[in-house]
């Protein structure tokens, strides 16, 4: 049982039109040729038609989880509503043996104007589940969801961390053989999200599960086997660390091809000061790198820094680590005319993630900054995948002056 294959997918393609009319048209055409026999397997793209998912194959054993990673639009969710069979290919094949739990979109198949009692009754006979069944059952998806006062409320009174506590409730609740989640669980606080892996690590036992998600620390925790997508087609299909090295690898590509402007702005209020540049080098770190930052400016006076501030955060605002100048015994100033300051940071010893770089100069005679660039980029680090929190162990795991 446990080397049983429950899901196969053998070489299966999506094409979606970017067109709403273009698209009913294409799709009564569609239907036209089925209705007559006629499909004659075409898959050629017509005008406005782009491929969502191209000759993606894999397989999925009973107490195997399978990652599904890759930026956005790459293919995923997709990919998992032709699992669900809400959507069917253009082309290849899909088996699947038993039972399916899916927690796809938030508050999909909830009805908003009934109850959260009355939606796990629907929900799980639109599963195939016997009333009888759902009975037994009922107590324990409501505890787990600990929503007991609210059980009777309308569905659409629900905050977005309520519909994910009911819907994760129900999904997992039923015993499925196979369960799809997609990136569900960023949402919630972090006391119900560990409380929901343990529930996968439970299920994975005895079901296959296909998991979504951005945070390659839980990837890397509960997936054996990985699935990386871009742009509709494969990438990497295997081994865990392998691919999420390929999925940074592919990021920082992308980042360096694109002219998406920094996240945050960058603002100078001295009149008698230019700041051309804020640069956090390399844009690209592996924990333990050393790190600098070069900021470029111009001034028309020398004028003195009282404090020079660099903030690290992770994606959530968590403070990961800071340095600030005269707290470390360094000084800096801006000279007049053109020049470049340095800041030597050390060794970042941060654990792998989605960072935010902050950088600001301080006046701490006037208590004014000279110029802020608050949430100014966006960077990752790459390090241990197998390691969870914010710190990587290490001989020094702070930010250290040199």
């Amino acid at each position: 049982m446990d080397n049983e294959v429950l899901v196969r997918v053998e070489n299966i393609s999506k094409k979606f039109c970017r067109n709403l009319k273009k698209s009913l048209w294409y799709g009564l055409k569609d239907i036209g040729r089925e209705i007559f026999n006629r499909a004659n397997g075409d898959v050629r793209l017509r005008p406005e038609e782009f491929w969502a998912l191209k000759d993606v194959s894999f397989e999925l054993k009973r107490g195997e989880c399978l990652g599904l990673i890759g930026p956005n639009g790459a293919g995923k969710s997709t990919l998992l509503k032709l699992l669900n069979g809400l959507i069917k290919p253009d082309q290849g094949r899909i088996c699947i043996r038993g039972r399916i739990g899916a927690l796809i979109e938030l508050g999909a198949g909830f009805n908003p104007i009934l109850s959260g009692r009355e939606n796990i009754y629907i929900n799980a006979a639109v599963l195939g589940i016997k009333k009888r069944d759902i009975e037994n059952r009922l107590e324990e998806i409501i505890e787990f969801s600990e929503l007991r006062e609210f059980i009777d409320m309308p569905v659409q009174s629900y905050s977005s961390g309520m519909k994910v506590r009911i819907g994760f409730a129900i999904a997992t609740a039923m015993n499925p053989d196979i369960l799809l989640l997609d990136e569900i669980l960023a949402v919630g606080d972090i006391r119900f999200r560990t409380k929901c892996y343990q529930r996968i690590g439970e299920i994975i036992k005895n079901a296959a599960v296909v998991y979504v998600a951005h945070d390659m620390n839980q990837i890397s925790r509960i997936c054996n086997r990985l699935l990386l997508l871009h742009k509709g087609d494969t990438v990497h299909y295997g081994e865990v660390k392998e691919g999420i090295q390929k999925y940074h690898h592919l990021y920082h590509r992308e980042k360096m091809n694109s002219k998406t402007p920094p996240q945050g702005g960058l603002k100078v209020f001295d009149k008698n000061l230019s700041i051309h540049s804020v640069n956090l080098i390399p844009s690209s770190i592996k924990s333990g790198q050393k790190v600098k930052v070069q900021i470029d400016y111009s001034a028309k006076k020398n004028i003195e820094i009282g404090s020079l501030h660099c903030n690290f955060k992770t994606s959530s605002q968590l403070l990961a680590a800071a340095y600030i100048s005269n707290m470390s015994g360094d000084e800096y100033g801006f000279k007049k005319g053109s020049h470049q300051i340095t800041i030597q940071l050390g060794k970042l010893n941060l654990t792998t993630d989605k960072y935010i770089f902050s950088c600001a100069a301080f006046d701490e005679t006037q208590k004014i900054f000279l110029f802020s660039a608050f949430d100014y980029a966006n960077f990752d680090v790459i390090g241990n995948f197998f390691t969870t929190g914010i710190i990587e162990m290490g001989d020094k795991p702070n930010l250290e002056n040199e």
